[in-house]
């Protein structure tokens, strides 16, 4: 087939260059117009074990290992110093990254696989085509073009989502939760000078820091080199956020001392769109342009992987020619949408604090990776399985795309 494009103009998003991954693994050719003049230095992401399985089979492991950070357990902990929970992780079951290293690593994985990557290209519109036909793509400085298939994943929460606009035919506004985030980076070379701090890099967990109105959350990044701290103040008042200096326990109070930057970031939800795709099989949206996901079970990386996973390396070998995009684009939206759509409930649900328990129950967990119903159904999710499953042709040959690792 001709050429796909992969639109990804947010800055330091991930989905343009997963899809830059998925579609040369499912036989065909693609080019990601990316916003950004460079990768952005960006936060923390955690890949959780349905996520890593993902970037294994893209033949990604030895590469993001040396920037990986492999905690120990995750921690709930009260805002007078109490433990409330915890949970250990099984070995490599689960990873922190920092997101530029992983943007580097699927920016290479992506031009390894003869992807093209364009930097400063910002695209303004998109003109859809007809079943069988082109979609083209409008670029800011007037240049056009045209594509098989394009993929809009300029994501962050959906919320300037060009691509989500062009395809609901207008801007939706997001709705702010009353919540944002303040996003903290230290050095840990700083830390372990301090025996208060050390065991926070030579010991790494997942510290949640719990009370009321106010949480926080820590972990070691970069191979142990960077310790990334979110500070969230809920119910923030309409026009501005509250100043949470004070009010969580001491040791983050001694740790915000150490701290050289500080990023905030509000957090918005949207109305979940009807469809993802055009019939005619020439537009669909992928990650957060998709399913505003936000952050509280740090899923939105391993849903856009499982996405990129299912519409592109799963459904798209299936396929034989052009006008039978359509089919592909509707059994991912089938298998992944029903997904998403839990996810960003649970992610959304509120009094956690009040259901958290240290016991199992199958009624509800508030650590959802330790939930004895929810955590199975998220963490040992099988993109292929699912695709199988919602695949209508029963004749036509099992794909093994998403199993593909060896290097090209």
């Amino acid at each position: 087939m001709g050429g796909w494009i992969a639109g990804n103009n947010f800055r330091s998003g991930l989905g343009g260059l997963e899809a830059a991954i998925a579609i040369p693994l499912a036989g065909h050719r693609v080019t990601v117009l990316e916003a950004a003049s460079g990768i952005r230095i960006g936060a923390g992401i955690q890949i959780l074990p349905n996520a890593s399985k993902i970037l294994t089979a893209w033949s990604m492991r030895g590469a993001l290992l040396q920037y990986a950070t492999l905690p120990k357990q995750v921690n709930m902990i009260g805002w007078k110093g109490n433990h409330i929970a915890h949970m250990k992780f099984a070995q490599q079951a689960k990873k922190d990254f920092n997101r530029a290293s992983l943007y580097k690593c699927l920016l290479d994985r992506a031009v390894k696989l003869s992807s093209k990557v364009l930097m400063k290209w910002s695209v303004s519109d998109v003109k859809f085509g007809e079943a069988g036909g082109v979609c083209t793509v409008l670029l800011h400085d007037r240049r056009r073009l045209s594509a098989d298939l394009v993929v809009g994943a300029d994501g962050n929460y959906g919320i300037n989502s060009a691509m989500r606009g062009c395809l609901a035919g207008h801007l939706d506004k997001p709705t702010p939760t009353g919540n944002l985030a303040y996003r903290l980076m230290l050095k840990t070379k700083d830390m372990i000078k301090d025996p208060e701090s050390r065991e926070f890099v030579t010991d790494p967990k997942v510290n949640y820091w719990m009370r009321p109105d106010v949480h926080a959350v820590n972990y070691v990044l970069k191979g142990g080199e960077q310790f990334n701290m979110v500070l969230v103040p809920d119910d923030i008042p309409e026009g501005g956020a509250t100043t949470i200096k004070g009010n969580v326990d001491k040791m983050i109070g001694e740790l915000l001392v150490l701290c050289e930057s500080v990023y905030k970031c509000i957090f918005c939800i949207r109305e979940e769109l009807g469809n993802w795709s055009l019939p005619s099989g020439t537009f669909t949206l992928l990650e957060d342009t998709a399913n505003s996901t936000l952050p509280y079970l740090a899923p939105g990386g391993g849903m856009s992987l499982e996405n990129a996973a299912a519409a592109l390396s799963e459904c798209l070998p299936r396929i034989s020619s052009k006008r039978d995009i359509s089919l592909a684009l509707s059994v991912y939206e089938t298998c992944r949408k029903k997904r998403t759509t839990r996810v960003v409930q649970r992610g959304n649900q509120q009094e956690k604090d009040a259901k958290m328990k240290m016991v199992q129950t199958s009624a509800w967990e508030f650590l959802a990776w330790r939930d004895p119903e929810f955590a199975p159904w998220l963490l040992g999710y099988e993109v292929m399985r699912e695709v199988e499953a919602d695949w209508p042709n029963e004749n036509t040959p099992p794909c093994t795309g998403i199993h593909s690792t060896n290097e090209p």
